[in-house]
């Protein structure tokens, strides 16, 4: 919120071009957006100093709580204000199926029908913020040309005025919100104060007055009665915080439920000990009128109303929760989570920095942290043991959260914090529990001194337990994902082996779904005088796929070391499946090499046929005869066939994973490898490995593994 004074008095064009002393610029600008499209509500964000961070600095149409979530977001915070700064240009969003699909945390708090737009406010050097509008439901799905046009050229024009306040140097100044306020007359003006006092006095249903804060400011004597509280005792009040049995964030809901899409709502509410009250809200942009009557019998209703002594619940604190809730869900791993906890919850309580600390092994572990110049002063932790007298170690051990005001009060009771400065001023401790037991501490950290008011602490606690849930769940990925690579890994070769007159390069790409563990395998085997290759595909993406794909890849090398004929070699290894009694089957394409005679005899079972790749630059499919995959049909034989590998020329083994695209056909996908392996095949075979598999290693999501393994035959030296 600003004003600004320009100090220039002496020419009257220039005073009327900008906003006089005490002038609120922001609250104009935002008003006059509103008025000229007709929006219900808005509010305008300008950038923090030093920080990627938007601030609200005034909001209009509806109570700043409503927006409590966003009062300070992250400049890569996936909401509309945030990427109308980012992209510098207007976000859009049609109504609460389109929020829901683009940005589900904030229809996770705000499940209601409306439309929004967001603009950045900015000059082609600056930007210094941004505006968001908002509609009900009842707007049409897409924003006019006319609204489009007008709310740009306002945010152009209050970006110029921002620029020139910033050149002179003006100063900022806080400005109120805007709200509505009802029209001077009312119904009086139309009735008469005392006849309307009396219409309303003789109906038989109560009637109620909020306003947009959802105070009460006015009630009639049948409503008083109904809710079984005084008049007096209600005026100036919210229904939900004086009246204990309301006290429940379902009827806080419906009001602003009923204000943000501007459409009437209704609920039923228990009054003890058996009393059930309807209620029917009819919103304006002034506030809300409510009807107060007796409703049906409503006995078959399975909700229980709240009990007497239930502990009091802020929905403003639940909407934060609740919007970084779904924020959280989305982490995979630690480092999301630490990712997330720095973009979203920062800028939300205000503070500068943040580290997460796990424990292993009786020892602090640092597992990530934001916002410290010097990563010394954190990393400092690591390793360091619980018994050790840290503001960390004892919110670990004891569970309790431990908060800081200011650091003479840390240094009180631990002076040897005094020793390690972090250059912050006040902190918040807070353990991260989850399914009963300690994974760490959660270190918020604030640049001047802060106090920390109950709700505050009641606030962080709850994210504290968000964090931890997120967190147990991100270690547990991170380990599995550790033990499938490792497992990967030691089950592929680590190299490949120098063989005389083959040279040989290989690649392996995991599914990006389940566990990133599969069933693809290569090998390249010395069985002198000869050499052997395999390559194949057990079905699957798990930890059963990648133990058979073990199985298989040692089974086939000792039939290769023995000297077993390949379609031999393809024989024992379909027996040695079906004894093993899996429900897997695997495809498998085994070659014998011999280089000294430029020749290579090959057997298949079920894999996809091999390019070969001539000296002279032409690429043949070698559709080989074959047999059925292994595992699959105790009989089945395995034909070989012979081909011709003069020096020069690259053999292509790979997995269906290379080729497969949805409706892609596989005969056309194949004809594209090979065209690829024609234009870059007299490249250096560790390029040409990388050439083919670089749209895979490029994508976000791979349905399939992939593997690939090049020979190119060459003139034996000597």
């Amino acid at each position: 919120m600003v004003g600004v004074s320009d100090g220039q008095t002496s020419r009257q064009a220039s005073a009327a071009a900008r906003p006089p002393v005490d002038q609120p610029l922001l609250s104009l600008a935002l008003s006059t957006m509103m008025e000229d499209v007709q929006a219900h509500s808005g509010a305008v964000y300008l950038r923090a100093p030093d920080e990627p961070v938007l601030e609200m600095a005034v909001m209009a149409g509806l109570p700043r709580a409503f927006a409590a979530p966003w009062e300070r977001v992250g400049l890569s915070a996936p909401i509309p204000v945030a990427e109308a700064v980012r992209q510098r240009r207007l976000v859009w969003v049609g109504g609460e199926e389109d929020m829901a699909t683009r940005y589900p945390r904030i229809a996770v708090v705000l499940p209601y029908p409306f439309c929004l737009v967001a603009l950045p406010v900015a000059t082609d050097s600056t930007v210094y913020g941004a505006v968001f509008l908002t509609w009900p439901g009842s707007h049409p799905t897409e924003l006019s040309e006319r609204e489009r046009e007008q709310l740009t050229a306002a945010c152009d024009r209050l970006a110029t005025r921002l620029a020139r306040a910033a050149a002179e140097s003006r100063s900022l100044r806080a400005e109120p919100d805007l709200l509505g306020v009802p029209p001077a007359g009312g119904v009086a003006g139309t009735l008469g104060t005392v006849e309307a006092a009396r219409m309303v006095a003789r109906l038989p249903y109560g009637l109620c007055s909020l306003d947009l804060d959802g105070r009460v400011a006015f009630i009639n004597a049948a409503g008083a009665d109904l809710l079984g509280v005084p008049a007096n005792r209600l005026l100036g009040t919210q229904p939900w915080a004086a009246i204990p049995w309301l006290n429940d964030p379902m009827y806080e809901d419906r009001y602003r439920a009923a204000l943000i899409s501007q459409h009437v709502t209704s609920f039923v509410a228990l009054r003890p000990p058996g009393d059930w009250l309807s209620f029917r809200l009819y919103p304006s942009t002034t506030g809300l009128s409510i009807r107060i009557s007796r409703a049906r019998a409503v006995s078959e209703m399975n909700r229980a109303g709240p009990q007497p002594g239930d502990a009091p619940s802020r929905l403003v604190s639940i909407s934060q929760v609740l919007s970084l809730a779904a924020a959280l869900t989305e982490a995979v791993g630690v480092q999301d989570v630490v990712q997330l906890a720095a973009d979203e919850i920062l800028p939300a309580v205000g503070a500068q920095a943040l580290v997460l600390l796990g424990t292993r092994a009786g020892r602090l572990h640092v597992l990530g942290h934001r916002g410290y110049p010097d990563p010394h002063i954190v990393e400092r932790f690591d390793g360091m043991t619980l018994a050790s007298p840290t503001p960390g170690t004892y919110v670990l051990r004891n569970g309790v959260p431990a908060f800081f005001d200011s650091r003479q009060q840390l240094e009180r009771l631990y002076p040897t914090r005094d020793a390690t400065p972090d250059g912050f001023a006040a902190w918040a401790y807070l353990p991260l529990i989850a399914s009963g037991r300690p994974v760490g501490t959660w270190v918020l950290s604030y640049a001047e001194p802060h106090h920390f008011p109950a709700d505050e602490r009641a606030v962080l606690t709850s994210l504290g337990g968000l964090i931890a849930q997120a967190l147990e769940r991100a270690l547990l990925y991170d380990a599995k994902h550790q033990l499938a690579h490792g497992l990967q890994a030691a089950l592929l070769p680590h190299s490949l082996p120098s063989l005389p007159g083959i040279e040989a390069a290989a690649r392996y790409l995991p599914a990006t779904r389940g566990m990133e563990i599969g069933g693809d395998f290569y090998d390249l085997v010395p069985t002198p005088p000869l050499a052997a290759a395999v390559i194949g595909d057990v079905q699957g993406h798990n930890v059963t796929a990648a133990g058979l794909m073990g199985q298989i890849r040692t089974a086939i090398r000792a039939y290769a070391t023995v000297g077993q004929e390949p379609g031999g070699i393809m024989r024992s290894t379909n027996q040695l499946l079906i004894d093993l009694g899996s429900d897997l089957f695997a495809s498998c394409l085994y070659l014998r090499l011999d280089p000294g005679r430029g020749r290579a005899v090959m057997a298949r079972a079920g894999h996809p046929p091999p390019l070969l790749r001539r000296p002279d630059g032409r690429v043949r499919v070698l559709d080989l005869a074959g047999g059925p995959l292994l595992g699959i049909d105790a009989s089945a034989t395995y034909p070989t066939t012979e081909v011709d590998l003069a020096p020069g020329s690259v053999l292509a083994l790979y997995t269906d994973g290379l080729i497969e695209s949805p409706g892609v056909d596989i005969e056309d996908a194949v004809a594209d490898l090979a065209l690829r392996l024609n234009e870059s095949g007299d490249r250096p075979l560790d390029e040409l490995a990388d050439t083919l598999i670089h749209r895979h290693a490029s994508a976000e999501e791979r349905p399939d593994d992939v593997a690939v393994l090049l020979l190119r035959a060459r003139e034996e030296e000597g």
